[in-house]
Formats: structure tokens, C-alpha cells, sequence
């Protein structure tokens, strides 16, 4: 699990950490513009339907992209070589809807910019779960876990901040805290739900076919939630008609959660979930600009209540900093590779060829990927029920600024170009 960027095929030579640091701040930035419809809650919209619209955004762009990027074939021999891997896919899908669903009722009682950074406290359930689980940070020596231990007691300490900001300005103490709890909540959920993530990562499958999967978990359990919630198929119906002209957002809202879904599983993958989730969480930052400057969020706030969540913000973004930057050494990285060497044992997987995959060099990326006729169809699907959604969507009366609207969704695309590049040179999306 070499660390070294010596490409095949006049690859670029960028190395697998950097990878993956770029990989986490693109998935910080399409993150954080995918909560950006959540804001629809507050428009009088169920927090279980606006998860629901997610969901099914999340859905379309699962297949469309990673059919666009790798073909269909890529999904099936992933199958085939590793099919215990299907029930993690499942499972960590579950796990997303559940939180989602969570972060909607915190953005609907404490508000997006407060929200977000509380139930980013999932970095530190993460990088439990990568310590315990698949010897993260064991032999990092002293400056390596000095950092992670500054980072996570700067993640905690900046969320009680938040919190304490947040029941502050509430003028409702139990509202506020019924977000704090969903927000927390959803982090413990989102940390968990890494664990699978980083097991399909070390065992060799590609983050474009692990996503696909996952998707199923999400979305049966969403319906199966909405089903409980609103008493049956017919009001479930129902409501979706009623909801049907703002449907567009949560569905774009979803589409974008899954490019830096994609980002973050890649960055998983590249530098762990100890590193990869804590960077790719300054989404907050994203989140922060979006709910103060697009939502104006901020008014009527005391300049001692900005200057706490500010505060609060600006602390957990250093914790997370501080982890993601305590980069492996070689010790370290010797117990990655007996983890991964574990799995193999486990599910009988060659570990030769696993290892390839593993360090971005997976032997089935220098071949032109083929195509079929069905991918076709799932394209045109995609963005005929995006078109379809477009077409009906209705002004939902929601107080925003369009010239930062504009500023952060430009913000929001150039990340895009230059990761996937990045990827592209370096792995050819393996």
C-alpha cells in the first residue's frame, strides 16, 4: 500500500495523499451546497418528504454518474469478486437515510449554518471506528496522535460552543433542543455508516460501484419511513403530488450529495476515514456560507451570538484540519495494508491484485470501458425526470440573495473540473 505515485500508462505521479486532501475538499464543497434545499422545510414542507425527494435524487445520480464515468461492466465484476460486500453497500445506505432525515428536522429547528457543524461531530465516531477497527493511526507516533487528539477535542469543543450558541438565540429552548439532538444524532449515524465504507475500500471495490449499491439501502428505507409516517401508499402519493413544485430542489439537493459522496469515498479510500471524513467535513464552511450568506440566516442575530457560532465554526475546521493533516507514515501504513490483508484472508480476495486496486493502480481502468445499449437509456432517464421536475418547479418564497447565490454555486463547479481531473490522471477512477 506504497504511497508513491509511480503511475501506469503515463499516469500523473501526484501522490495518494494529496489525492485524497483534494479529494476531501471537493467533497467539503459539493456537501455543503447539497444541504442547501433542506431550507425548503422551512416552507412549510415535512422534513420525512424532503428526505424522501433526496433520496430519490440520490437515486438517479448513483447510476447515471458512475455509468457515465466506468460503464456498467465496472458494477457487475465488482459483484462477482466481491458479493459479501453487497450487504455493507445496503446497510450504510440505511444508515444515510436515517441521519438525512435527521439533519432536515436540525436545519428545520436550529437553522442550516447551526446545524451543519453538530452533526459533523461524525468525524469523531469515524476516526473511532478507523482506530478500532482497521488500525488507523497505530504507529503514527507521538506527533501524528497529538494531532488527531487536539483535532477531536477541537471538534467537541467547538460543537458545545454551537450548541450553546444555539439555545441562546432560540426563542424556543425546546426546539432548539430537538435540533441539537437530531443534529448530534445524524453525526453518530454518519460516523457509523463510514465503517462500511472503509471495509469495501481496503477489500478492493470501486468507490463508483460501492455508491450504486448503497443506493438501494437508502432508498428502501426512506420509502419505508415515509410509508410509517404518512400511514400508506396512497398518502404518500399524495403528498409527493402536493410537494411536486418544489420537488426539483431536493432532487438536485441529492444529485450534489452524490458527486461529493463520490469525492469523500475517494478520499476514504486514499487516506482513510481517520483523514478523509474530518476534511471532507469543513462542508461546514460551505454550509456556514450558504445558511449566512445566501439564506441570511444571520439576521437579528446579537454580534456576541454571530461572533459564537463563528467561533464555534472556526474551532471544529482547525480540529478537523489538524487530523486530516497528520499524514501516515510508514509504520503506519504497514497496519493498513495487514488490514486489508485480513479481509482478503476473511472473503478469500487475492491480495496481489487487491493491492493494486487499493494504491489507485486497479488493472481494469487501462481498458476502454464497454458500453451497452441500456446505459444509454439510463441516461436519458435521468435527465428526462430531471427535466420533467425543472419544468413544474414553482418559486417556493424563500428569503435568499442571488448574487452570492450565484458566487457559491460557481464556487461549487470548479472544484468539480479540477478533482476529477486530479482523479482521473492519478487513478482513472479506480
Amino acid at each position: 500500500m506504497s504511497d508513491n505515485g509511480a503511475g501506469l500508462g503515463g499516469r500523473s505521479t501526484l501522490s495518494l495523499h494529496k489525492l485524497g486532501v483534494f479529494c476531501g475538499l471537493a467533497a467539503a464543497v459539493w456537501l455543503g451546497t447539497a444541504e442547501a434545499p433542506t431550507k425548503l422545510v422551512n416552507a412549510g414542507f415535512s422534513p420525512i418528504l424532503i428526505s424522501m425527494g433526496m433520496v430519490m435524487g440520490a437515486f438517479v445520480a448513483r447510476w447515471t454518474v458512475p455509468t457515465l464515468l466506468k460503464g456498467t461492466d465496472q458494477l457487475f465484476a465488482d459483484l462477482r469478486d466481491k458479493p459479501h460486500l453487497i450487504v455493507w453497500a445496503l446497510m450504510a445506505g440505511m444508515l444515510w437515510a436515517v441521519a438525512n432525515t435527521l439533519t432536515i428536522y436540525a436545519v428545520r429547528n436550529v437553522g442550516l449554518a447551526i446545524a451543519f457543524p453538530l452533526w459533523n461531530t461524525n468525524s469523531l465516531v469515524g476516526l473511532f471506528w478507523a482506530c478500532l477497527l482497521f488500525k488507523e493511526l497505530r504507529g503514527s507516533g507521538f506527533k501524528g496522535w497529538s494531532r488527531v487528539v487536539g483535532g477531536a477535542s477541537a471538534i467537541v469543543g467547538g460543537a458545545a460552543i454551537l450548541a450553546y450558541a444555539t439555545a441562546r438565540q432560540s426563542d424556543t429552548p425546546g426546539k432548539a433542543a430537538v435540533g441539537i439532538v437530531a443534529a448530534l444524532g445524524a453525526g453518530v449515524l454518519l460516523g457509523t455508516m463510514y465503517i462500511p465504507y472503509r471495509k469495501a475500500y481496503i477489500s478492493g471495490m470501486n468507490p463508483l460501484s460501492f455508491v450504486t449499491i448503497f443506493t438501494f439501502g437508502e432508498l428502501g428505507t426512506i420509502l419505508t419511513i415515509g410509508l410509517f409516517y404518512f400511514g400508506g401508499v396512497g398518502p404518500v402519493v399524495a403528498e409527493l403530488h402536493r410537494a411536486r413544485p418544489m420537488l426539483f430542489w431536493p432532487f438536485l439537493g441529492g444529485f450534489c450529495w452524490v458527486i461529493g459522496d463520490l469525492f469523500q469515498n475517494f478520499a476514504a479510500k486514499y487516506i482513510g476515514i481517520g483523514r478523509g471524513i474530518p476534511l471532507s467535513n469543513t462542508n461546514q464552511l460551505w454550509g456556514l456560507a450558504w445558511g449566512a450568506l445566501v439564506f441570511t440566516e444571520f439576521s437579528g442575530l446579537s454580534f456576541s451570538e454571530k461572533a459564537l457560532i463563528v467561533t464555534g465554526s472556526l474551532v471544529m475546521i482547525a480540529g478537523a484540519i489538524s487530523i486530516s493533516m497528520a499524514d501516515p507514515g510508514a509504520s503506519e501504513l504497514g497496519n493498513w495494508r495487514q488490514a486489508m490483508l485480513r479481509e482478503c484472508d476473511r472473503y478469500g480476495l487475492d491480495a496481489e491484485k487487491v493491492a493494486a486496486i487499493v494504491a489507485g493502480n486497479d488493472p481494469r481502468s487501462e481498458r476502454k470501458p464497454v458500453r451497452h445499449w441500456w446505459e444509454a437509456v439510463v441516461m436519458l432517464v435521468a435527465v428526462g425526470i430531471f427535466v420533467w421536475l425543472g419544468v413544474g418547479t414553482k418559486s417556493q418564497h424563500l428569503a435568499l440573495s442571488m448574487p452570492w447565490m450565484i458566487v457559491l454555486v460557481v464556487g461549487t463547479i470548479l472544484p468539480l473540473g479540477i478533482c476529477g481531473t486530479l482523479l482521473w490522471r492519478r487513478t482513472r477512477f479506480s
